[in-house]
């Protein structure tokens, strides 16, 4: 019979037996326990240590991908950078190729061709001789066509101005100037000769003058005048006096060839009056030939163009260019009552006042 144990606590009963089964109960399951729990440990060590290993495994793997990746990729550069190379040397290679063909087939066709080709140029040559030599003459032939224009100008001009004198023309390969003016009076009186140059080219010669003083002494001239489009160097005006030629351009001709005119008159009136004092027309040819005079009618010349330039800016400025006009013009009045009174003082009584000119300085 199994006996009971009362708990002196609680008053529970329980066997003897119950109780050493329970300890050793607990003690088993204790054991047990610590055992499942070292086992557990074990395991979760195991575990956590392939896991390590598996973690270090992928990243060396994905280092080794990424190596072999970043290998490839170099690879494939060095791959394309091979090919690009080998294209552009290919492309040059066909380049330098094509060059070649077509430097051969030009220096073929040059070859082939070179005797028509040098016959070409050689009438391309031929040509360019030919024209030149027509754009020569006809370069001289307008030249030459100019120069006559002008003369026959100066001669219209002459012929208008005066048409009691005597113009000639000097026909061509007859030795003297071009125009021959003979100055005569209203009565038909011959007071002298003017000789008349007309040149039109683009540059200046002295010779111009030693043959016109020429053809004065052939001509037995009193005076002479060269028109000419270019004036030398050392004259800046529109006239001037080069050993005792008369050098103007064309707008010159009126005035200047008024004032020659009228001093050959005036000289050949003195020697009708005074034909017994031979001194006296002597004294007033020296002053019409000396340098005085000359300055006279170059200062009256360049009065009368400087009224006409002045006219032709009057419709801008018309009260001042009337002021400057009224001046230059007392200026060529008082010139040429200087001159006579000269002339006065050669000749003496001889030489009539002109009640113009007195009426004019009151």
């Amino acid at each position: 019979m199994t006996s009971t144990v009362t708990c002196p606590s609680c008053g529970h009963q329980f066997s003897p037996d119950d109780l050493l089964t329970h300890e050793i109960e607990v003690e088993l399951r204790a054991k047990l326990e610590s055992e499942l729990l070292l086992k557990a440990k074990e395991q979760a060590g195991k575990e956590i240590a392939d896991r390590d290993a598996q973690i270090k495994e992928l990243k060396l793997q994905a280092k080794e991908s990424a190596d072999f990746e970043l290998k490839l990729r170099a690879e494939k550069r060095s791959i394309e950078e091979a090919r690009e190379k080998f294209e552009l040397d290919k492309t040059r290679q066909l380049d330098q190729e094509r060059s070649k063909i077509r430097a051969e087939a030009e220096k073929n066709i040059l070859d082939k061709e070179k005797y028509k080709i040098d016959e070409y140029e050689k009438k391309l040559h031929d040509m360019q001789k030919a024209v030149e030599e027509a754009q020569r003459k006809g370069s001289q032939s307008s030249q030459q066509l100019q120069g006559e224009v002008q003369e026959l100008d100066l001669e219209h001009t002459l012929r208008e101005l005066y048409p009691y004198d005597e113009i000639t023309e000097v026909k061509k390969g007859e030795n003297g100037a071009d125009i021959r003016q003979t100055v005569r009076t209203e009565k038909g009186t011959v007071c002298g000769k003017i000789l008349w140059e007309s040149k039109r080219t683009k540059a200046w010669s002295d010779g111009w003058i030693a043959k016109l003083k020429e053809d004065m002494r052939r001509d037995s001239a009193q005076l002479s005048a060269l028109v000419t489009q270019i004036m030398p160097p050392h004259i800046p005006h529109d006239i001037g006096n080069i050993n005792g030629v008369w050098v103007l351009t064309p707008s010159a001709i009126a005035p200047l060839s008024s004032l020659l005119r009228k001093n050959l008159i005036d000289v050949e009136r003195v020697k009708v009056v005074a034909v017994h004092k031979q001194t006296t027309a002597e004294t007033l040819y020296d002053y019409v030939t000396s340098s005085i005079f000359t300055q006279n009618v170059e200062r009256i010349v360049g009065v009368y163009l400087d009224m006409k330039a002045q006219i032709a800016k009057e419709q801008a400025n018309s009260e001042r260019a009337y002021k400057q006009r009224s001046t230059q013009v007392d200026m060529l009045l008082s010139g040429m009552t200087g001159i006579y009174g000269e002339m006065q003082g050669i000749a003496g009584t001889s030489l009539p006042p002109l009640a113009l000119l007195e009426d004019n300085l009151k």
